[in-house]
């Protein structure tokens, strides 16, 4: 807006009184990768073996994945669906709340 201005670190606005700082606030850890816990909380790395604590349903499928099923050398990306993976029966995207470390 026209009606802004600078005082100290921050600007106003002299119209509604909002403050907000000239200089974007970093924190260190902006760039580190977050931690991906299992159901334990252990924490997962890429190239972990995992199990499955639940039988888990395949959306738009009719395959289940079964409890206890072993997932070697796991892989971790950002998202909901934090573990890649690969099983005989395909290639899936999941959750680790649903994973324990083996």
């Amino acid at each position: 807006m026209e009606n802004t201005y600078q005082d100290g670190d921050n600007y106003i606005c002299a119209d509604c009184g909002h403050e907000w700082p000239m200089v974007k606030a970093t924190r260190a850890d902006d760039n580190a990768e977050p931690q991906v816990k299992d159901v334990n909380g252990n924490v997962l790395e890429n190239g972990d073996s995992v199990a499955l604590i639940k039988d888990l349903k395949v959306k738009g499928s009719s395959i289940t994945l079964k409890m206890g099923t072993k997932v070697k050398s796991i892989r971790l990306v950002a998202g909901d669906h934090e573990v890649d993976c690969k099983m005989d029966s395909g290639s899936f995207m999941l959750k680790a709340c649903y994973l324990r470390k083996v």
